[in-house]
Parts: C-alpha cells; structure tokens; sequence
C-alpha cells in the first residue's frame, strides 16, 4: 500500500469480481480516495501499518462452501473499523462470524430483482425511494443463517437477507451488487457507508493528474519512453500525461497495421502535428499485420498475432531511437478486468485485449500504464484536465486490434476493405442525424456468412454485415441504442446501395452482459 494515501480511506479487498473497480468507482464519484488490494496481500503487518477508515470485501466467483475458497490471513471483522461486504465478502463475513451460507435450486438469483425494507439501519439511510427497490443480482449461494448480533434490513423474494447489519459493530452486508448501474440507488449505500467511516472527501481527477505525473516522474526519471500512439482518447490522454511528467524523452509510435477506419491515419497524423509538440514516428506495416494474420479465425489468436507484432515494431523503433526502457500504453480498467484480475485476484478471464493478455510475456520493455484504474468517462475527465480538445475527448472507443475483431472469422484486405466502407457510411449517418453523442460506442461488423440476395435482375450471393450502437457509462455494462426504425431503414439501403460485397444489413439488440460491446 502506498505511505502518500489521506489518513481517511477505504480499503477495497478483491475476491476476483468482474466489477470490482466499480466499486472504486463509486467512492470517486464521491471524492473518496481507496485503494483495492488482492485478498492475499492483506497481512497483519501491512494492515498494522495503513489502517483505513473503512473496508469494503468484494464479490467473487468462488464459494464460501467450498474447501478452497478466497479467505484471509486474519480476522479484520474484530478491529472495530467499519466493513461492508458485498455479494460473496457478504458471504465470507457471515462464515467468519459463525453464521450459516447455503446453496441449493433454489439459492440463485441473476440480473434485476426486487428488495423490500424489513428493518432500520444507517447503511440504508436514503436508499428506499420507493416500497421496493431495484437491485442487481448474481450469486448462487445465500446467507442462511445471520450471526449473533446482525438484524435483518432487507430481504427479496429469493433472499431473506439481502442487506444485513450489526449496528454495534459497524458490520454491514449486501447479497446484491449496488456498485453496478442496475442497482438504482446503489450509490446511497456507498454514500451511507463513507459517512459511517468517516473518510476523507477530497479525491478529485485533477488530484489524480498530479500525483499520475509525479508517479512517472520517480518512475522514468531521465530514462526514454515510447508511447503506443493509436490515434484513440485513451493513448492520446497517455501520451499527454507523460508529456508533461517527461517531456524530450517521449517519443510517441503510430503503427498503421492497415486495420484502421476510414482516412483514420492521415487525421492521426494531422492532429498530432497540429496540437502537440509531441515526436511522433508512423510505421506502415499493414502487410505483415495481414500476412500474420492470414487464415487466422481464432479472435484470441487475432489479439496474440497482433499484440506480439506491435511490441516486436516497438523493441525495433526503440533501437532506432536508442536507450529506450519504458513502453506506455492507453490501458483502461475494463480492458484490464475482462483479461486479467486488477488486482491479481481469481477472477474470470472474459478475452485477452492486445495490450493486456495479447501481450508476449517476454519483452526488453518495462510497461507504463497511468490509465489502468480509469474507466473511459473518467479518462475523458482526465482529458479535459490535460487540456485536450472536447471534439477529440469525445471520440467513440476503437479497439487496439482494429478491424481485425470486426471481421469475423478470417480476416483479408477484401473484407477489411468492405468493413471501412461499411463502417464509414454508419458513423457518417449517426453524425448527420446528431447522434453521435448520445451513443457510448457505434460500429459495424462483417459476419463469415454470405447470403442470398436479388439486386436488380440479377441473383446476388455476397456478404452480411451487422451494425451494432451502446450506451454506457463506463463500458462494464451497455444497452443496445434505440435507433428510429427509418434512420435503420435509411442506412441498411445506403449500404446496400453504396458498399459493393454486401447485400444485408442486421443491427445487434444485445445489451451487455449478457454480450460485450465487441464482438470478438
């Protein structure tokens, strides 16, 4: 734990939720600083030396049943410091208090449900607006048995003890997740929490900017760094924020691996030459990107090729500008949490992102990645912080890979071709209608299937493309955008008409989860 934290923070202990960092999230939102820490690593000694205010205990996907399930070293529940355990920490908290959990047919509960107030508690003050409140959902066991001293405060069809508390003791749990979106109301449990604690409210994006460039600055020292340039928010924030810690000694690599949208490279280059004063260096590799990647349908073996091709043109552009010992990437916390665990816990692996899975585990570079507790709102906060223009903060995400996990299946520069140009016109089309705004991330996406079609007199057997647009917040959760079923009908025609190599046009209703935004 870092010795430069306020006096007043709140502790998160990782079991390996998938939304772990949303927890953080939420205490930023109310200007608390906290910090999240695999569960394996809170020992006596170190918990001795960064006493917080408050200790929230993550969901997880393991069980307190089992015989193998994430414990800890020591009883934090006996210290007198305020706890609030989520979904499984709710669970673990009820084992290491002698209560009881369960799990039989009927213990599940997934996605939205219904809660209803059964008691008082400071841990609710504020949360039910109405008779029942919404809350998410996503456990397999439940609380059975509460232990001495806890209350029942909230209960849903499926779990008599949906919230808990033992008032005396500042103990509280929540079988239900109330840091996600889907939990109307969950930030008053947070808020309730915070003040139970009695944590410091000061954090604020422009806090977290100073103490990222002074990070850097005791990081790199006088040493070089080359930035992965990719023309996105998240690596052009990177590449500004270490600008301003290092200055001469970035150079930042813009590697066209011909999977880029339409005229993306020239605008890259533009941008950069006009509003930074930052070196910048274009390699065009697009022929041993597709040359790599031929045949290939495998998405996690797209993300490997092409994450091991970037470092590869990295290390040899590092050598060209000799002495270089630092690699910075735009890595956000949800490309991190559906590749890795955050915080090395046991969570779930959903798929590998180039710039975090994709890469190969042997490299002659050290990684700096100041974005990999942000969520993309968060970034473009950052963003305007460091000055950035609000046209460029606001550009829909695109992946590291590019096209490539747009083409599914195999990849060619015959359908990337047809992709761009499919791509293009949908984007162009949400711009003329001024919705570009509205929506969190729009895309299309070419599909390994042709089909039958009827253009003109002629029998036509081409292509199937799938036109996908989200909202979202933070890119954990998203619903499908709710187009006018004309402005469908508008750009299905124009791509028809105008995009030689497809002849149908689907649009994806999937919310996620249970999807992602990408489809690969």
């Amino acid at each position: 734990m870092k010795k430069s934290k306020p006096e007043k923070y709140i502790l998160i202990i990782d079991f390996g939720s998938q939304v772990t960092q949303l927890i953080a999230r939420r205490l930023r939102e109310l200007k608390v600083y906290c910090e999240i820490m695999p569960f394996q690593k809170i020992t006596k000694k170190e918990f001795k030396s960064n006493n917080p205010a408050g200790i929230i205990l993550s969901g997880g996907p393991s069980s307190v049943i089992s015989n193998y399930h994430p414990k800890l070293s020591f009883n934090i529940l006996k210290r007198g410091i305020p706890v609030l355990g989520i979904c499984y920490g709710q669970q673990l908290m009820t084992s290491m208090m002698d209560g009881e959990v369960s799990s039989n047919s009927n213990s599940s509960e997934f996605g939205k449900a219904l809660i209803s107030k059964t008691n008082e508690s400071p841990i609710i003050k504020g949360f039910f607006k109405n008779k029942k409140e919404q809350v998410w959902m996503s456990h397999g066991d439940i609380v059975s048995k509460l232990p001495e001293g806890f209350k029942i405060i909230a209960s849903s069809k499926i779990s008599p003890n949906a919230i808990i508390a033992d008032d005396l003791k500042l103990l509280y749990g929540v079988q239900f997740h109330p840091e996600v979106f889907h939990t109307t109301n969950g930030k008053k449990i947070f808020e309730n929490f915070v003040n139970i604690s009695g944590a410091d409210k000061n954090w604020t994006m422009s806090s977290y900017a100073r103490k990222s460039i002074d990070s850097i600055k005791s990081e790199v020292k006088n040493e070089k760094v080359i930035c992965a340039l990719s023309g996105g928010v998240d690596s052009a924030v990177t590449a500004i924020l270490i600008h301003k810690a290092i200055s001469k000694n970035l150079t930042c690599i813009y590697v066209d691996h011909g999977l880029m949208r339409e005229n993306e490279t020239n605008e890259i280059k533009k941008m950069f030459k006009e509003s930074f004063d930052i070196k910048l260096v274009v390699v065009n590799a697009s022929k041993i990107f597709f040359k790599k990647l031929k045949g290939v349908k495998n998405p996690e073996r797209k993300r490997k090729i092409i994450g091991n091709l970037f470092i590869k043109i990295f290390e040899r552009e590092a050598k060209k500008i000799g002495n270089v010992k630092f690699l910075a990437q735009g890595t956000l916390y949800p490309d991190v949490i559906e590749s890795v665990s955050f915080s090395g816990g046991p969570s779930v692996t959903i798929k590998s992102h180039h710039n975090v899975g994709g890469l190969p585990k042997k490299m002659d570079l050290k990684l700096i990645e100041p974005l990999r507790q942000l969520f993309k709102d968060e970034v473009r906060n950052l963003g305007k912080e460091l000055g950035i223009s609000k046209d460029f903060i606001n550009r829909h995400p695109f992946p590291g890979p590019g096209l490539s996990i747009r083409c599914l299946g195999v990849v060619s520069e015959k359908k990337i071709k047809i992709l761009r140009k499919v791509d293009n016109i949908f984007v162009s089309q949400i711009k003329k209608y001024n919705l570009y705004d509205k929506i969190w991330q729009a895309f299309a996406t070419i599909l390994p299937v042709k089909t039958v079609g009827v253009m003109g007199d002629n029998r036509t057997y081409e292509n199937v493309c799938c036109l996908r647009a989200v909202t979202s917040i933070d890119g954990m959760t998203a619903e499908t955008y709710k187009f006018d079923h004309d402005f469908l009908m508008e750009t299905a025609t124009k791509i028809v008409n105008e995009v030689k190599g497809i002849n149908r046009v689907t649009y994806d209703l999937t919310t996620k989860p249970p999807g992602t935004i990408e489809w690969e």
